[in-house]
This record gives structure tokens, C-alpha cells and sequence, in this order.
């Protein structure tokens, strides 16, 4: 039975057995930007894509902690990364099916951390930091995109992140895939410098 996935690099990324060296960058912003989050439930003429969401995610984390380390930022914008190739799951589903999912996801991203020079796997305070700034992601996402109310976002995701208003306008409008793509390689390679 086939277990990997060829990629538009010509690599071939083994779904049980990933390794880092057949990770590319260029195949995670292609899958990312072509990703619908909220399983495309969201406002605007484009699916609000994971890699605009990974983006938002950095940007969040950046506002709350603006002297954080630009690796841990980078972990930040990677911690979707798996769904380039394995889509994303609502949190409802993932609850549904258990822990095969999570056991794919954590073994890719292990190799997509070591591939970048991240740890395989993040100290607990790292992750927390990173969870806290995606659920901030969420409310954002869930009020202006996906039709929640304030009162049932903060209930399910927390606490409104506060983005100055140019951020906001920034983000909260979907872009085509193209563009996001384009600005995933770039903060990305913004970062690595």
C-alpha cells in the first residue's frame, strides 16, 4: 500500500516514515496557501488558506511577545506545516477520529522542524506560547471570517489578541493562493535570515 505523497518538487514524502530531507519549503507554502481553514466556512471570494493562518499565527505571537526569538517564530508559522500534506482537520473532527491523526502530524512536523533546524520536538513553555497565539488566531479568524459570535469565540477560543488595526486589515480579508504562497516564502525566509 502507498504511504507517501509526490510532491511538485519531484520529492516523495514518506506519510509514515517522513524524512527531512525530502522536505521543501516550496512544497509546504504551494499545499498551505491551496488549504481551506474552517473547511472553507469563511467569508471572501478565497478560502481563508493555512498559510495565511500560520502567518496571522507569527503575527499574533510577535505582538504578544515582540523580543521573542525569530526561531521560535519560525516554529510558530511551522506549527500547520504538516497540513501540506495531510490537509487540515477541523478540531471537532480530530476529536472524533483520535490519535492516529495526531501521530502523522506529530511525526511530520518532527521532520519538518529537523529539515529547518528547529528541535524535533519543542520544550512544553514553547508550545504553549505557540497554542496561545493560534487560539488567538482562531478568535480572529472565528469573528471576522467564519460568522461567530464574540461571546462564542472567547468561550471556545479565548481572549481577542488585540492586533493593531493594520494588521487586522491585513489578515482578516482572504487572499488568492498565489499571494499567499508568495508572502508564506517570504516571512519564512525572513526569518531564517
Amino acid at each position: 500500500m502507498r504511504a507517501w505523497q509526490r510532491m511538485l518538487s519531484g520529492r516523495r514524502l514518506d506519510l509514515l516514515d517522513p524524512s527531512p530531507l525530502d522536505v521543501e519549503i516550496e512544497d509546504i507554502a504551494h499545499g498551505l496557501a491551496r488549504v481551506a481553514r474552517w473547511n472553507g466556512q469563511t467569508h471572501g471570494a478565497h478560502i481563508f488558506s493555512v498559510a495565511q493562518h500560520t502567518l496571522l499565527v507569527e503575527t499574533v505571537m510577535r505582538v504578544q511577545s515582540p523580543r521573542i526569538d525569530r526561531r521560535v517564530r519560525l516554529a510558530a508559522m511551522l506549527h500547520d506545516a504538516p497540513e501540506y500534506v495531510i490537509g487540515d482537520m477541523i478540531s471537532p473532527f480530530k476529536a472524533v477520529i483520535g490519535g492516529s491523526y495526531k501521530a502523522v502530524e506529530k511525526r511530520l512536523l518532527s521532520a519538518i522542524h529537523i529539515r529547518f533546524g528547529l528541535p524535533a520536538a519543542l520544550p512544553q513553555e514553547l508550545e504553549d506560547q505557540i497554542k496561545s497565539a493560534d487560539r488567538g488566531a482562531a478568535y480572529l479568524e472565528a469573528t471576522h471570517l467564519a460568522g461567530f459570535a464574540e461571546a462564542e469565540a472567547k468561550r471556545l477560543f479565548g481572549r481577542d489578541p488585540k492586533l493593531p488595526a493594520a494588521a487586522l486589515r491585513d489578515y482578516m480579508i482572504p487572499w488568492p493562493a498565489g499571494k499567499a504562497e508568495k508572502q508564506f516564502l517570504t516571512r519564512f525566509r525572513g526569518l531564517l535570515e
